[in-house]
């Protein structure tokens, strides 16, 4: 039995816990849950500080936003990001066709909690930073839980606080709102800088009882008439574009016949992003409290409008969730060596130290949010193509051992637009937890790392399977790339070689992967004849997804509608590697139930070989077997 104890605490018997590591990680999002991963799977002792119970940010069930990227939800083809974000999306697709946040939560979990040379430490919030001569000493956090103080010291710190909160204390050099037009001559900028944001956001959501629900406002909340949503669709209802007009439908129109002219389908069971507020109140940040619960005022009046302000075909709908914590989207951005713009952007550049993409429009809501009555709530500038991000964007300038990622990089406010949402958030956290890691590795600063090692960066994002458009694959270890390829069937243009061309995606019209000419009994065989016998450790598939595809956890019903249901049916599953040495079988491996697009097959004890071969027995539903790209190392 414990013994009970009543003492008085001494200030002294609570000293800071002392820890080093190559790379500490400060945020929990989606950018800092891929750096932290990146940088513990490339061999860095790596740890992550979140200060909420929940990995994610404003994706994880507290906010509850669906994860935009490159894609355009669906209007850009064969641009969703891949890498450690597609990862977690396929593992939760496996099992959560349901869309459970609970559930979505508990694999972000897991992934980080199973990661090999990553510590966590949730519910901790980083109150100090000492920083001297323009480097990062140490960081002081709290953890409430356990009432544990941690100082945590680091080769190399990542802010992926989202506000820049570890830059900022650090002394880094920051940005809020935007310059004036003559800065960097983009066409639309105003012509005196600003310090106005985009605003944070509450979500609901709601559902069908089968039957009259009432809903009684509370006293607190606001109270909005029809005057207040100009522009700012709401109810159940349908908006499409016919010829030069915009034409709004009731859930009881015929609007079948105009499906190819779908843009939007706005329900009552979830939104909305424009309940949005705080852009051009003096300090985001700092108001960040008094705007929650101004939103939260918002929330149910918009709530009350829908159910008691007229025929929005709300009646059987009753409110199960609101959220508590506003999801922001705009606050400081720290100063790198480079900063993105605009232009940029609209010219599709390619950058000679790429290490990320974006592609969607460089969005700009209006400040006031919903306060701003009567106006367009957001301008959004679409753009063809995708752009890439260098890795100046991502290294702070004047901080020598300070990363950053997420909505904080380098960019100006409107390049910031399209690099803000969490897509492109996610892999370019893959990219700076990898190059932390592999700095911290060579014991140079991460400025020193991207004038040396680029090259090699770009080389390792690729084999993650990050896609950084206008590269390729060139490692001179892959020994897939020497290699002579051969299949049992092919279909017009996604011949064998294809999965040796150094692209693991299709662009544009160019196709970049093996396609079968169906699966025959038996199954389907590719074979790669390597130049010599060779000790083999490691074979690398990447499958077929379906890129032009959504997989986002969302609670939204428009998205929820039209992603398909389970595993991609593209996906391989069930195949076996086998690997020869001349007509001997010297190793093999089956795969049964596959749902991942990249596949790491380690070899314990390395075999010699000259020859591997994958024969893919079955898809989750496609008729043919489809690979982007096989590594042999």
């Amino acid at each position: 039995m414990k013994t009970f104890i009543h003492e008085k605490p001494k200030p002294s018997q609570n000293p800071a816990s002392a820890k080093h590591y190559d790379v500490v990680v400060v945020g929990g999002g989606m950018s800092g849950l891929c750096a932290a991963i990146a940088s513990a799977r490339h061999g860095a002792k790596t740890c992550l500080i979140q200060d909420r119970s929940v990995y994610g940010g404003n994706a994880s069930s507290e906010i509850r936003m669906h994860i935009s990227g490159a894609s355009c939800h669906w209007g850009k083809k064969n641009a969703a990001e891949t890498g450690i974000l597609m990862e977690l999306q396929l593992d939760n697709k496996k099992i959560n066709d349901s869309y459970n946040y609970s559930i979505w939560d508990g694999v972000l979990w897991s992934k980080a909690n199973s990661t090999e040379n990553l510590d966590c430490y949730m519910n901790t919030t980083m109150h100090k930073v000492v920083a001297t001569e323009g480097e990062i000493q140490s960081v002081e956090c709290y953890q409430m839980p356990t009432e544990v103080r941690y100082l945590f010291t680091a080769d190399v710190f990542i802010d992926a606080t989202g506000n820049g909160s570890l830059g900022y204390f650090a002394g880094c050099e920051y940005r809020i709102g935007c310059g004036d037009s003559s800065e960097f001559n983009e066409k639309d900028a105003p012509k005196v800088a600003n310090g106005d944001t985009m605003g944070n956001s509450l979500y609901f959501v709601a559902c069908d009882m089968g039957k009259p629900v009432k809903f009684i406002k509370p006293d607190w909340a606001y109270t909005f008439d029809e005057s207040f949503f100009k522009h700012r669709y709401h109810g159940d209802i349908v908006v499409y574009h016919d010829a030069d007009d915009v034409v709004v439908l009731k859930p009881d129109d015929d609007y079948e016949d105009h499906s190819d002219q779908l843009v939007e389908k706005y329900d009552v069971e979830s939104g909305y992003w424009w309940i949005e507020l705080g852009g051009d109140w003096d300090d985001i940040i700092k108001s960040s409290e008094e705007i929650r619960w101004e939103l939260y005022k918002t929330i149910y009046g918009v709530w009350d409008h829908i159910k008691n302000g007229g025929d929005h075909g709300a009646e059987n709908y009753e409110l199960v969730w609101v959220g508590n914590i506003p999801g922001m989207r705009e606050s400081r951005r720290l100063v790198g060596e480079y900063m993105l713009t605009a232009n940029d952007i609209y010219s599709n550049r390619i950058f000679d130290d790429a290490v990320a993409y974006g592609g969607w429009p460089m969005d700009e809501h209006t400040a006031g949010g919903f306060a701003a009555k009567g106006e367009i709530p957001s301008k959004v500038r679409s753009f063809s193509g995708l752009y890439t991000i260098p890795y100046g964007c991502f290294v702070a300038k004047g901080i020598k051992n300070l990363m950053m990622a997420g909505r904080n990089i380098s960019a100006t406010k409107l390049a910031m637009g399209s690099t803000r949402v969490m897509g492109t958030c996610a892999v370019g956290g893959q990219a700076v937890g990898t190059a932390a890691a592999m700095s911290s590795a060579k014991k140079c600063t991460p400025s020193e790392f991207g004038k040396k090692h680029i090259k090699e960066l770009q080389q390792a994002l690729l084999k993650d399977d990050c896609y950084i458009p206008g590269f390729k694959n060139e490692d001179e270890n892959d020994l897939a790339l020497s290699s002579l390829v051969t299949a049992t069937s092919w279909k017009s243009g996604c011949e064998a070689e294809n999965t040796i061309n150094g692209i693991s995606r299709n662009e544009e019209d160019k196709l970049n992967l093996w396609q079968s000419d169906g699966i025959r009994d038996g199954g389907e065989t590719i074979s790669f004849k390597l130049k010599d016998n060779y000790k083999i450790s490691q074979v690398r598939i990447t499958f077929d997804p379906n890129l032009s595809e959504e997989r986002c956890i969302s609670v939204s019903r428009a998205f929820i509608d039209k992603e398909p249901i389970g595993v991609a049916k593209e996906l391989v599953k069930d195949y076996t590697v086998v690997a020869y040495l001349g007509e001997k079988q010297v190793w093999i491996k089956n795969i049964r139930d596959n749902y991942q697009r990249q596949n790491i097959l380690d070899i314990e004890s390395e075999v010699v070989a000259d020859r591997i071969e994958i024969q893919v027995k079955s898809t989750n539903g496609d008729l043919d077997a489809k690979i982007f790209e096989v590594r042999i190392y």
